[in-house]
């Protein structure tokens, strides 16, 4: 345990959260599965915790001087261990109304259970951290205020702006940044709220989720929680391959096809798509998406992604006519309305049928036969069930 904390302040929390990307470098790795690095550490320190063996170190003398830290996530948890063991003082000022930053409301409850942070905050407590909840630095207290106040200042708020998305139609209701959505489930499984108070759920609802990594699994997963009809994630890279490819030679990250817990919970994912615009209804709310396939291209010298056909060929709509012509996509979401539009997880050139009725409203429309990425059927994208394009 000595050496794992000579290393790692916190593997309890970096063994569930972290994607390993020590693993994808092992040595072992190169011709075999590398050591599962992260499970290892992970079971280390939670062997140690069961045992009495993570036990608070307060120290014995203090050095007259004193720290503060704004926020308390990853790495101001990770600055709060390293000044204690030089013995000064240190404060941390939060600005939410619980300790843990992101830790706390940014991943969700059933990726990380928040007793798990609690164990680690009481042994901070216990070392001598003291913790001050709602306080907005630069709003409550002034950097002048600290700076008189403190020898030392860490500053690990972490970005709170959210990357948008420019298009057209992007002030629709129902249209929500990930971190508008996923601090309220968290408050919810805190019991500070109850489901019907959400200001934002995906209960009931078809949701898009645009963006594939790993905040968009977050997403995923919570929607399957809140009882989302249906959810689609758009990701405007191409579907991975399976295994190592030659341009991720060992010891690179490799970009690999994953599956997480959310999507082995279910979901469609749609690769090689760009959202252009979102189309909404009368009273406001989004309701479609248009978007079209893409395709990487180097363009005056920069990696670009180009529309590889016309995007209206791809424009839906969430109304009660768009189903899936077999069985109904699996329960998911992950914010309020949604409008989704796509073809399916696993794409590649479209082969249609003559024209049908929608065995949903009855519309004349167009069954869209499922696709094939270049990469082959994945074992999740192997049945994919058709849709319908109506007219």
């Amino acid at each position: 345990m000595e050496r794992l904390h000579a290393t790692n302040n916190f593997p309890d929390f970096t063994g569930r959260l972290c994607p390993a990307p020590c693993e994808t470098a092992c040595v072992l790795g190169i011709n075999q599965p590398p050591v599962t690095i992260k499970e290892v550490e992970k079971t280390i320190v939670e062997q140690a915790f069961e045992r009495d063996l993570v036990i608070p170190r307060r120290p014995t003398r203090f050095t007259g001087r004193s720290a503060s830290r704004d926020r308390l996530g990853p790495g101001g948890a990770r600055c709060g261990t390293a000044a204690h063991a030089g013995r000064p003082a240190v404060v941390v000022y939060e600005r939410a109304d619980r300790i843990g930053g992101l830790l706390r409301y940014g991943i969700p409850e059933f990726k990380m259970e928040k007793w798990v942070l609690d164990r680690r905050l009481a042994q901070m407590r216990a070392e001598g951290t003291e913790f001050r909840r709602n306080v907005n630095v630069g709003v409550d207290l002034t950097v002048d205020q600290l700076r008189a106040n403190y020898d030392a200042i860490v500053v690990a708020t972490g970005s709170t702006i959210a990357r948008d998305l420019p298009v057209p139609g992007r002030e629709l209701g129902g249209i929500h940044q990930a971190m508008d959505y996923l601090p309220w489930a968290n408050k919810v499984q805190a019991g500070d709220l109850t489901p019907a108070e959400l200001p934002v759920t995906a209960d009931g609802k078809r949701v898009l989720i645009i963006g594939g990594g790993d905040t968009g699994a977050d997403c995923l997963g919570t929607s399957h929680r809140q009882g989302a009809l249906s959810v689609h994630q758009f990701e405007i890279m191409p579907r991975p391959p399976e295994e190592r490819p030659e341009q991720h030679p060992w010891p690179t990250w490799p970009f690999t096809y994953k599956v997480t817990s959310a999507h082995e919970e279910g979901g469609e994912r749609v690769y090689a798509v760009n959202t252009l615009e979102f189309l909404g209804d009368a009273d406001g709310n989004v309701r479609a998406v248009r978007f079209c396939e893409v395709e990487q291209k180097v363009v005056d010298g920069r990696p670009s992604f180009v529309p590889v056909e016309e995007p209206n060929r791809n424009s839906r709509s969430i109304s009660s006519c768009w189903r899936w012509a077999s069985s109904a996509p699996s329960a998911t979401a992950s914010s309020r309305a949604s409008a989704w539009s796509s073809t399916s997880a696993a794409t590649s050139s479209a082969t249609t049928a003559g024209p049908a009725r929608c065995p949903t409203c009855s519309w004349r429309g167009t069954p869209v036969g499922a696709r094939a990425s270049s990469y082959g059927p994945s074992p999740r994208d192997a049945h994919v069930p058709r849709q319908w394009i109506c007219t």
